[in-house]
C-alpha cells in the first residue's frame, strides 16, 4: 500500500515503509478496489475415487499443485476441478481456493476431498476442525523409530529464519499439533543406514505437520530436502541408492502418501471411507527393499 503511494500521514504521501510513528496524527489508507484473478479450467488427467452431486474426492499425484496462488496459476487440481465439475465448486474457499477443504503438499500423493456446495464445505469444514475426520498417512523415513507406536504433541510455528519452513516451538508461539505414528517394518541396510516404513495419523492439520514432527524426533522422511540433508542414500547399495534418488531426492518428492480418509457426509447422513493404494515410486522402494536382507523390528 505505502509503495503504491496508497498511505497518507497527516496529508502527506508516505514514501517509506520503514516509518516509525513519533507523534500523534491521522492515517488514511486509500484501498484500490481488489483485482479478481481468472482461473481458467483446464481440462487435466485426474484420479476420481468417488463422486456425487455435493462432493468429490481425488487421488492426487506427486508433483500437482493443489490450487493457484504465487508461480502456480495453473495446471493445478483447481483448475482441473473447474472443467470437470463445469465450475460446480463452493466458493468459501475464495476466489483461489473453489471447493478446497484442505490440502496436502505438492509433492505429497493420496487422498483429497472438495466441495461443490457451501453446505457441504461448511460441515466438512467444521469436520476437520473439530478432529471429527480420519486422516491416515503412509511414509518412509531415515533412521529406526525410537518406538514402535507413539505420540507426538509438539507445537508449529513458521520459522524465525527461513519462512518457507516450519518448526517445533513452544505452545505459546505455535499452534498445538498432534501427529500418532505405528511402525510397520524397520529395515537395516547396513550400520550406518536403516529405514523405517510407517503409518502416521493426523489428529491436527498443521502446514507440513508429519514433515516436521518426524525430523523432530530423529526421523526425516526419504527425500525431504527442506527438513533433511538426505545424505543417507549415498551409504545404499547401488540399487537401492539410484532408486531413492531418482524417485525421491532428485524430485524433492517427500515419500509420503495420503492412504486413509474418512469423514461424515452432511446430505447423505453417512460416513464414509477411502483407501489409496501407495504410489508406485513407494511401491517399487518397498519392493527394492524387502529383496535386500532385512531385519524386522
Amino acid at each position: 500500500m505505502i509503495l503504491s503511494n496508497n498511505c497518507m500521514l497527516n496529508g502527506k504521501i508516505v514514501k517509506r515503509p520503514s516509518l516509525k510513528l513519533k507523534e500523534d496524527g491521522i492515517i488514511k489508507l486509500f484501498i484500490p478496489k481488489p483485482v479478481k484473478p481468472e482461473i481458467i479450467a483446464q481440462k487435466l488427467k485426474i484420479n476420481i475415487v468417488y463422486e456425487d452431486k455435493n462432493l468429490i474426492v481425488i487421488d492426487k499425484e506427486p508433483g500437482i499443485v493443489v490450487h493457484p496462488g504465487a508461480g502456480n496459476r495453473d495446471k493445478t487440481l483447481v483448475n482441473a476441478l473447474l472443467s470437470h465439475c463445469k465450475n460446480n465448486l463452493s466458493g468459501i474457499g475464495g476466489v483461489l481456493r473453489p471447493g478446497v477443504v484442505h490440502r496436502i503438499d505438492k509433492m505429497t500423493s493420496g487422498l483429497l476431498v472438495f466441495a461443490k456446495d457451501d453446505k457441504t464445505h461448511i460441515s466438512l469444514s467444521e469436520q476437520f476442525k473439530q478432529k471429527k475426520t480420519q486422516r491416515e498417512y503412509n511414509l518412509l523415513v531415515w533412521n529406526l523409530l525410537p518406538k514402535r507406536e507413539g505420540i507426538i504433541n509438539e507445537s508449529i510455528c513458521r520459522s524465525k529464519y527461513n519462512r518457507k519452513k516450519m518448526s517445533v516451538s513452544d505452545s505459546n508461539n505455535g499452534k498445538k499439533a498432534t501427529t500418532k505414528y505405528k511402525l510397520i517394518r524397520s529395515f537395516i541396510i547396513s550400520n550406518k543406514v536403516k529405514i523405517s516404513h510407517l503409518k502416521c495419523q493426523l489428529l491436527t492439520g498443521r502446514t507440513h505437520q508429519i514433515r516436521v514432527h518426524m525430523s523432530y524426533i530423529g526421523n526425516p522422511l526419504i527425500g525431504d530436502n527442506t527438513y533433511s540433508r538426505n545424505n543417507y542414500y549415498k551409504n545404499l547399495p547401488l540399487n537401492l541408492k539410484n532408486l531413492i534418488f531418482k524417485n525421491f531426492i532428485k524430485n524433492d518428492r517427500q515419500a509420503l502418501h495420503a492412504s486413509f480418509l474418512g469423514f461424515f457426509h452432511p446430505l447423505k447422513k453417512k460416513k464414509l471411507f477411502f483407501e489409496s493404494e501407495l504410489h508406485s515410486d513407494l511401491l517399487d522402494t518397498l519392493k527394492e527393499l524387502n529383496d535386500i536382507n532385512n531385519l524386522d523390528q
